[in-house]
């Protein structure tokens, strides 16, 4: 388990085998998440990453006919 000191103006550095292993790269944003006491950081996904990713969908399925 990594640990970090949080820096007199707050800030902390995220361990290297941590921001491998999260994929994160500089100027990547993050959401910070306190939850019961802990604090979460999310890396936030650009939309343009997820262009493609459904690719091969089924889309043909029966709708109502008050539905688009």
């Amino acid at each position: 388990m990594a640990t970090v000191t949080v820096s007199p103006k707050s800030q902390i550095v995220i361990p290297r085998e941590v921001r491998d292993a999260a994929h994160i790269k500089p100027g990547a944003k993050m959401e910070v998440i306190l939850y019961d006491g802990q604090i979460h950081l999310v890396p936030l996904t650009p939309l343009g990453s997820l262009y493609g990713s459904l690719k091969g969908i089924n889309t043909s399925i029966e709708r109502d006919e008050d539905r688009f």
